[in-house]
Order: C-alpha cells, then sequence, then structure tokens
C-alpha cells in the first residue's frame, strides 16, 4: 500500500540524488577545466619560448637553437610535442615524435585556439596554436601535450569527490526522512484521534492541527456532530413513536373485548392489536439496549464494558426469572460498530431470556493475530431448545414456534440480517451443556482488535 509518506520521501530522494549527481558532474567539469587551463597557459609559454629560439640562416631557411629548447621535446615520445611552420614552406618538428605527424588545424595570422588530437601512441593530446607575422615570416606554432596522465589524475579526484559525496547523501536523505517524519507527525495524532473516537473516548477531535489538514479536522469534526445528533433523534422518535402508540393499543384492546363486535372482528383486532403491541415493546427494549451511555456514534464495541450493561438491562426486564447471566469474553475492543453488536447480542440475548428457565451463557471469542481473525459470539439458554426442522423454521422471517409466549418472529432474524452485513454467517443447535437452544455467530474482523486501555 503506498502511503503518503513513502511516496514524499521517494520523490526528495531521487531529488536529492540527481542534486548530488549534478554537483559531481559539475565538480569534474570545472577540475577538468581548470587543469586544462593551466595546461594551456603552460603551452602558451613554451610557444614564446620556441619562437625565440627560432633563427634563419643566410638564405634565409630557419632553424632552432637547440640549447634553448627544453629537454622534454627531445626525448622520443616525452608527451610533449611542436610543429614549426615557416612561411606554409619550411616544418621544423620536435624529436620527440619521431617522424609522427601531428594532426595540424589551420589557422590565419594573428589567431590563437586549442583543440583535442591524437598523440604518436594513439595517447589524446592538447594542442596549442599561434600563428604570427615574425620578422616579415608568417611563423606558426602548435605545441602539444599528452593529456593521458593529466585525465587519469582528474578521474581519481573526481573518485574520491564521489567517496565524499555518497556519505553526504546518505546523511541528507537520513536528515530529510527525519524532516518527512516530523512534518507529518500531525497526521499520526489525527489518527490517534479518530481511533480514540472510535473507540468511544472521544466524541470529536481536538487540539491544535496544521493549517493544511484544519479543513479536513473540521468536516470530520462536523460530520461526527451530525452523525451523533441524528443518533439521538432517531432514538428520541423511536422512543416517542412506541410510547405514543401505547394509548391507542389499548384502546384496540378493549375494543376488541366488547361484546357488541362479531368474533371476527374481535379476532382481528386482537391479532393485529398484539403484533403492534409486541413491536412497540421490542422497540422500547432495543432503544433501552441500545441507548446504553460511554460512547459515541461508530463507537467501537468492548464487551467486558459493554455486555455487564446489556444483561443488567435484561435482568430488570425478565426479574421475575431471576436469570443467571455467565459471561465469558475478552477484554478488547473490537472494531465493529458498538450499536450494531448490542442490538445483535441484545436480540439474542433477549430471546434466550424468554425461552431460558434460569441460565443464559453468553461467550465472545477474538482472535487478534493473523489476517483471517475472526469474532465468534455465542449465546445459549437452558430453555426447552427445538428439534433441527424447528430450528430451521426459526430463522424465516416473522415464524413464532410458541404463540403463547411474548414475542414474534423477528428478533433472529434481525440478527441475521447484521450478521449477513458483516459478511458473517450464523447457525443454531442445540446447547451441550445447557440444553437449550444454542446460537453461534461468526464474523470477519474488519481491522485487528485493540488491546482495552
Amino acid at each position: 500500500m503506498k502511503t503518503l509518506r513513502g511516496r514524499l520521501i521517494r520523490t526528495l530522494t531521487v531529488m536529492l540524488v540527481l542534486v548530488f549527481l549534478a554537483q559531481w558532474l559539475l565538480l569534474s567539469v570545472a577540475i577538468r577545466r581548470v587543469s586544462q587551463g593551466q595546461m594551456l597557459a603552460h603551452l602558451d609559454h613554451d610557444s614564446g619560448a620556441l619562437q625565440a629560439t627560432l633563427e634563419f640562416d643566410a638564405a634565409g631557411r630557419p632553424r632552432l637553437d637547440t640549447h634553448g629548447i627544453e629537454p622534454v621535446y627531445q626525448q622520443l615520445h616525452s608527451g610533449h610535442y611542436f610543429v614549426i611552420r615557416v612561411d606554409n614552406a619550411h616544418s621544423l618538428h620536435s624529436a620527440s615524435l619521431g617522424g609522427f605527424a601531428l594532426p595540424t588545424a589551420p589557422i590565419r595570422v594573428g589567431e590563437k585556439f586549442d583543440y583535442h588530437a591524437q598523440g604518436p601512441a594513439g595517447q589524446p593530446v592538447l594542442v596549442f596554436a599561434r600563428s604570427e607575422k615574425v620578422a616579415g615570416h608568417e611563423l606558426t606554432l602548435f605545441v602539444a601535450e599528452d593529456l593521458s596522465e593529466t585525465n587519469r589524475e582528474i578521474w581519481q579526484l573526481s573518485l574520491a569527490s564521489l567517496a565524499i559525496f555518497i556519505p553526504l547523501l546518505g546523511a541528507a536523505v537520513w536528515m530529510q526522512r527525519l524532516a518527512v517524519q516530523r512534518a507529518l507527525q500531525p497526521l499520526a495524532g489525527v489518527r490517534d484521534q479518530l481511533r480514540e473516537v472510535g473507540a468511544g473516548k472521544n466524541a470529536q477531535i481536538s487540539g491544535d492541527v496544521p493549517q493544511e489538514i484544519k479543513p479536513l479536522v473540521d468536516e470530520v469534526n462536523r460530520l461526527l456532530v451530525l452523525l451523533q445528533r441524528r443518533l439521538n433523534q432517531s432514538r428520541t422518535a423511536l422512543g416517542n413513536l412506541a410510547h405514543a402508540l401505547k394509548t391507542p393499543l389499548a384502546v384496540l384492546f378493549r375494543s376488541a373485548e366488547d361484546p357488541a363486535a362479531p368474533p371476527q372482528v374481535q379476532q382481528v383486532l386482537r391479532e393485529q392489536a398484539g403484533a403492534i403491541r409486541d413491536r412497540v415493546e421490542r422497540e422500547l427494549r432495543r432503544a433501552r439496549l441500545a441507548g446504553t451511555p460511554g460512547a459515541g456514534a461508530g463507537a467501537y464495541f468492548n464487551p467486558t464494558s459493554d455486555l455487564p450493561v446489556l444483561t443488567r438491562v435484561l435482568a430488570g426486564v425478565y426479574r421475575e426469572k431471576e436469570i443467571d447471566f455467565n459471561l465469558s469474553m475478552p477484554d478488547i475492543l473490537l472494531p465493529f460498530d458498538r450499536e450494531d453488536m448490542l442490538e445483535l447480542i441484545g436480540n439474542l440475548a433477549d430471546n434466550a431470556c424468554k425461552w431460558a428457565a434460569a441460565r443464559v451463557a453468553i461467550a465472545i471469542t477474538a482472535p487478534v493475530t493473523g489476517g483471517d481473525a475472526q469474532l465468534g459470539i455465542t449465546v445459549a439458554d437452558d430453555g426447552p431448545g427445538c428439534s433441527p426442522e424447528e430450528m430451521q423454521e426459526i430463522l424465516k422471517r416473522g415464524v413464532r414456534l410458541d404463540e403463547a409466549k411474548a414475542g414474534h418472529g423477528l428478533g433472529l432474524n434481525i440478527a441475521t440480517d447484521i450478521v449477513d452485513f458483516y459478511g458473517g454467517r450464523l447457525d443454531v443447535d442445540r446447547d451441550p451443556q445447557l440444553g437449550g437452544l444454542r446460537v453461534s455467530i461468526t464474523l470477519a474482523q474488519p481491522s485487528s482488535a485493540q488491546q482495552a486501555p
């Protein structure tokens, strides 16, 4: 997965490498230019010295005074060479050439320039050329020097500078990495605060944030406030609606008992009013189960803190049974919506309490390692249970096995809807220990669980 930090580090690293490479190349070129500049100055000096040794005999033929010529021009293939042309008719060559014809370029009187050529042994040479009028003669001098040793020294110096640049580049990349991490540290703080919001510790993201991400944080906070407000409004409206329906329901029940009403009408009124009453009671109970305090919208589910509150509510609803709740759960934050889990487990536990004699067991297992970690939920009771055929029937919407019991067949079906939403699985069987119905649920965790603080 690509990250913003990784992208910044890669981009800046490439830029640093290019900058250091450009600096190294510029340094190498500068060293070469300085070296060749000094070499050209030396060749210009030698050309002047050679011109001073030039003499003409009575016949006008040029000759050189060998005593004034540097010894390096007298040694064969010494790396120092010259060619002197007089009036384009006579040529004088250094003994170091050994008969090799040094490549020359056309030049006009008064010009000076330099060029690269090939020496007697095939080595590169730098040639300095100049042309002047001397004592009525057109004099052209070509003075050359071997570049092999100079190029080798320049290359060694470039490698030495590269050996310095590489550690400097590594240090620059390391400091740049630290700078990027420090610059992105506020994003890590926002991430941690979002986790706390998801865990139900905070309602909003607080604290100072960089100006660049402040609009994003403000928008997230606005959406969190809106979500919490909508959730509270929905719960309030649901409770108000349920309470408002209780009085009309009472009127319907009284009408159903009116002796003047036909028996068929009384039966229809009792059935429909009973269905509405059961639905109202379920929604009121659901509001009590999901409306437990201590978390905001979208909070993570912590079984250790949330299930005891749920069982206390159920114990109050079924106080006449004095149900003993056996809870087994890990003390971790699970990355599931708290309201969804309370509704899911609340429906299953409510159904178990209806049929239980005295005991209800709720177990949650949540492996936190591995890429396929799954959440396991088991709710069982010590009631009469049901046959395998009946187990298939109770998962159908609206099906009830005992019409005498208060309630309806939507509980398990709503649980199935929540399980399907999370891509999980729901199974029913008989609990081997309690003997009653056991509902087992497996949900794939969307992300790794966190240890509860």
